[in-house]
């Protein structure tokens, strides 16, 4: 079964229709440069996911997050769960029931282990098994990681460069 690819919602942050477009309770899923980004879609244009040291060094918790900032200028992947036990608002409570929660980890409790433990009741990622299995994947997922996890977001380092250090 082919996953919808919604590459409109990508850059606007109006996201005009996606209600429409989006079932309450779909796992999404963002590309990023070496790996990928994944969410539940709770309605209104929203999104819960973990947040993890999304350009941050300091870890951030399972939260609320409007569907734009989500995508961070890429599209979004709704991901068939052919086995999900959890559908629609189902859920989008399990999502609820864990927010504010803050104990990422990249190995063992991700994102993509938050939003399968949403829909599935276990939580697996299957980009950890694949760059375990392939240790250079793993390598370059890792340094793609880096420069994303720890570089701020275009806004901040545009204010950054405009500063003159003393």
């Amino acid at each position: 079964m082919e996953t919808p690819y919604v590459d409109w919602l990508a850059t606007s942050p109006a996201l005009t229709g996606a209600e429409r477009v989006i079932a309450v309770g779909a796992h999404l899923v963002s590309e990023r440069d070496g790996y990928t980004h994944h969410g539940i879609y709770v309605g209104n244009g929203q999104v819960i996911h973990y947040g993890g040291f999304h350009h941050s060094a300091k870890r951030r918790p399972i939260e609320y997050i409007p569907l734009h900032r989500f995508a961070a200028g890429k599209g979004i992947k709704v991901r068939s769960e052919p086995d999900a036990i959890y559908t629609g608002t189902d859920a989008v409570a399990r999502a609820r029931s864990r927010l504010g929660e803050d104990r990422y980890r990249l190995l063992t409790n991700n994102c993509e282990h938050f939003c399968t433990w949403c829909v599935s009741g276990v939580g697996r990622s299957e980009q950890v098994r694949r760059c375990l299995r392939n240790p250079w994947t793993g390598i370059k997922t890792l340094f793609a990681l880096a420069r994303t996890e720890c570089m701020p977001p275009k806004a901040t380092r545009s204010r950054l460069a405009g500063t003159v250090a003393v």
